[in-house]
């Protein structure tokens, strides 16, 4: 396999990490959701998500101010409003209504879940050590929800400048942790 040498504006394509999230915040006047492709799981138990924002979202501030949200894990059936929301700022625009996004409650955090979403993650911030310098907010997810009706989603898997992958096949090989 012969390899070329690729811009480093575009190694983050390479190493997205995981499906694209819908980021909800409970807001004073309303809720606000964003869509977010950086972030990482970090421990097990209790569990732990890293998440990266940028300083210049709407939602840096509101997560700093509140610490809490929601991870919305939407599926392909949702692409279109997860790009329209990605495209926008909650300061304009309340981008629920704008992009026909429904709420639910969530039970242990203000902000709501996201109705159509294949699951969703109460969380609360953890630590904001890395906040200021890097935009990393650690949160713990304190409630879990799934559809468990939905067998194998179809995620969306951001590669950069407007291209997304879909998750394909589930395989199963050998594996220490079973």
């Amino acid at each position: 396999m012969a390899q070329r040498v690729y811009p480093l504006s575009r190694v983050y394509a390479l190493l997205e990490p995981g499906p694209v999230l819908l980021l909800a915040t409970a807001g004073t006047a309303r809720p606000n959701v964003m869509t977010l492709s950086w972030h990482m799981p970090v421990e097990f138990e209790p569990p732990l998500v890293a998440c990266v924002l940028s300083n210049m979202d709407f939602s840096y501030a509101r997560l700093k101010a509140e610490r809490e949200c929601t991870l919305n894990i939407p599926t392909l059936e949702l692409a279109d409003k997860v790009v329209a929301v990605g495209n926008c700022s909650g300061r304009d625009v309340d981008k629920f209504a704008a992009h026909g996004l429904a709420t639910r409650p969530s039970s242990l955090v203000r902000a709501p879940r996201v109705v159509g979403c294949y699951a969703s993650l109460e969380c609360r911030v953890v630590d904001t050590r890395m906040a200021n310098r890097y935009g990393i907010f650690i949160l713990e997810v304190v409630k879990a929800w799934v559809d468990a009706s939905v067998k194998a989603p179809k995620t969306l898997h951001h590669r950069g400048k407007g291209t997304f992958m879909v998750a394909g096949d589930t395989i199963t090989l050998s594996s220490r942790m079973k």
